[in-house]
């Protein structure tokens, strides 16, 4: 079924509370906790959580005495999501000033700004792109589907009906399950969260001198992973497995056998630097130019955007348009894009004393923003908010601007200070778009306006910001940033690659090379953004993705033989939010998504738990060597339950047919 014909959960003729003051309150509330708690774990470990999923759990939580609907919820969660993704563009990128030596410490007004103008274009773009990326696409957005199933199923668990299979039973027992696996592995330290191993495959002659071959493989014992694969279905799976393969198994060892291992350090820890260096780069490469390509797939749509938004600056008429297709006025949106380059232009003015430099890069910066945003979206839809390589899409903004200084012949600290205070506006709006949309995506299908959504994620931006900057500002002051208790490691990424540009030390070969690879990948209409999302992330990120996908693909198959019925299936979307009239194929396709949206939301939950544990330093580390074979064991056992009880939901289904 088309989305443009979608029918949500509350249907656009249906008018019912949303953006009331308590949904409003709970958002700000959240935006701050989750964005707080977030800012430690990126810069302590160099990743966040997605909070879309645990602040619709929160959101729930604060609302219930309230008596809130299912769309009060759905705003509330709106601003823990914005919070989070703010959190992600500020400790991916500020703290990189403190690196390259242009701040001593933190510095609260700068940070704050930059903050709020990233975070606010982000919001803003992405009102041109919702219908290009959600409506007019078929990108799964995994978390869309499971925030919209968990917040369905929770406000209405009350009124579910027998005909719905039970499914808030087995998004619990998923749930449960992940959250109790991550506690284990993160908080009690009872077995590791991976496994991986690197093999070396004896010695070769190459170039007139003798090194040695190494492979490398492992997995991550993620039931979250395991329930995006499932979602996402074994098609995109592959291809983001074959990206892993390409990167991991093939590129990585042939270079080793070329160059050899970096001096003095262990195979494990030179695979890793000869990857993390170079191969990585690859990925960024074939990033910059899927992404090109997939905007200009989206041409029309978002051309369509924009003639509306001029119609509207000439005074015209607008094509009304029902509740749940309404965004925020396109003209006004429009204008404050164009507003938004003079703050822009005051900040970079204001750290670098460059004016006319900084003229020219804050009009660059707003269109940067935009090409951003729409590949961080699209990769969001496809495989969800927590997997969404945000730095890879900042590092592609850093070298690019950075040519763009060298150019201009601005070396030096200036010169860098302009390079990052621009990847960190871009990263803000970036990671803002990517989490907005896939919140956007569940409120498709709850029924949500898309105006006041738009409107939840600007508050939440707002309170955030400020916030954002004193707690960074006094981790700094506290453990320092690229210390141990805070080794900042993207900021490090980010500011190593600065100097490398800026230094003449860049690995360009391996970034032109990763975007002829993806010219390969378009020329034989291959998908190129799953495959470079492959080669940049971890291999053990793609492994229990790659399963997920399999056991969906397993499933389908055996569904396929034992059904006789010749309806047309319904989509995930649909099976997220239907609680009746549900036939038996559906049925146990249904369980199979509640199952995963239990994975996805347990594990998430668990993760913010655990980094509010860190933030309070509160150690409750069971072993301090903890072995791999637990994990894995478990791990499979939550891999073949998805598809035993799929398979169960079936057969009990058509036997009481």
């Amino acid at each position: 079924m088309s989305r443009e014909n979608f029918q949500p959960l509350i249907p656009p003729e249906k008018i019912v509370s949303e953006l009331t003051l308590k949904a409003v309150l709970v958002g700000v509330v959240l935006a701050i906790i989750m964005g707080s708690a977030n800012a430690y774990l990126g810069l302590y470990a160099g990743m966040t959580v997605s909070a879309a999923i645990p602040g619709a759990i929160m959101a729930l939580a604060l609302l219930k005495p309230f008596r809130p609907t299912v769309l009060e919820v759905t705003l509330g969660m709106m601003g823990a999501a914005a919070g989070e993704a703010l959190a992600a563009g500020v400790i991916f990128t500020i703290p990189a000033l403190v690196v390259i030596g242009a701040w001593e410490n933190i510095h609260y007004l700068e940070t704050t700004i930059i903050a709020l103008i990233g975070g606010i274009l982000g919001v803003l773009w992405m009102v041109m792109l919702r219908r290009a990326l959600i409506v007019k696409t078929d990108l799964p957005f995994p978390e869309g589907i499971a925030v919209a199933a968990v917040i369905n199923t929770a406000v209405g668990a009350e009124e579910e009906e027998e005909e719905g299979g039970g499914g808030s039973l087995w998004m619990l027992i998923g749930a449960t399950l992940a959250g109790l696996v991550k506690f284990c592995q993160v908080s009690l330290n009872v077995f590791k969260g991976r496994i991986e191993y690197i093999v070396n495959a004896g010695k070769y002659g190459v170039l007139g001198k003798s090194t040695e071959g190494y492979f490398y493989g492992g997995t991550a014992a993620s039931p979250a992973l395991l329930g995006v694969g499932y979602i996402i279905g074994p098609r995109i799976a592959a291809y983001v497995f074959a990206g892993g393969l390409l990167g991991w198994v093939i590129i990585t060892p042939l270079l080793i056998v070329s160059t050899g291992l970096p001096a003095g350090s262990s195979a494990l820890d030179g695979f890793m630097l000869i990857w993390s260096d170079y191969v990585r780069y690859l990925g960024v490469g074939a990033m910059v130019v899927g992404g090109l390509y997939t905007i200009w797939k989206l041409r029309e749509n978002l051309i369509h955007g924009v003639k509306e938004a001029v119609i509207g600056l000439r005074g015209g008429s607008v094509e009304t348009k029902i509740r749940t297709d309404r965004d925020l006025d396109i003209k006004k949106v429009f204008l404050a894009i164009g507003f938004m380059i003079i703050p822009v232009f005051l900040v970079y003015a204001w750290l670098s004393q460059m004016y006319i430099v900084s003229l020219f890069m804050a009009i660059l910066l707003v269109l940067l923003a935009f090409v951003a945003s729409a590949i961080a979206g699209y990769m969001a839809g496809l495989l969800g908010s927590s997997n969404n390589p945000i730095s890879g899409v900042t590092v592609a903004v850093l070298l690019f601007v950075s040519i763009i200084m060298l150019a201009f012949g601005v070396t030096g600290t200036s010169g860098m200070t302009i390079v990052i205070g621009m990847a960190a506006v871009v990263c803000c709006g970036a990671a803002i778009s990517g989490d907005v949309l896939q919140s956007m995506a569940a409120g498709q299908m709850l029924g949500a306006t898309p105006w006041k959504q738009q409107l939840a994620e600007m508050f939440g931006v707002i309170a955030t910001a400020p916030i954002l900057a004193i707690v960074v500002q006094a981790l700094d002051k506290a453990y320092h940033i690229g210390s141990y208790d805070l080794p900042a490691p993207q900021a490090f990424l980010m500011g190593g690659i600065v100097r490398g540009v800026i230094g003449g030390e860049m690995v360009w070969p391996f970034v032109i090379a990763g975007a002829f690879l993806a010219l390969v990948l378009i020329i034989m209409d291959i998908p190129v953004l799953p495959v470079a999302i492959g080669i940049y992330l971890p291999f053990t990120l793609t492994v229990p993705i790659l399963v997920g996908g399999i056991v969906r693909a397993v499933i389908d198959r055996k569904l396929s033989k034992e059904s006789a019925e010749e309806n047309e299936e319904i989509s995930d979307w649909e099976m997220a939010i239907r609680k009746t009239g549900i036939k038996p194929k559906e049925r146990a396709h249904r369980t199979g998504l509640l199952f995963s949206a239990g994975l996805i939301a347990g594990e998430a939950i668990m993760g913010v738990i655990s980094a509010f544990l860190i933030i309070g330093h509160i150690n409750l580390g069971v072993l301090k060597e903890a072995p791999s074979w637990p994990g894995m064991l478990i791990w499979g056992y939550i891999a073949f339950l998805l598809g035993y009880i799929v398979l169960r939901e079936f057969r009990k289904a058509s036997h009481e047919d």
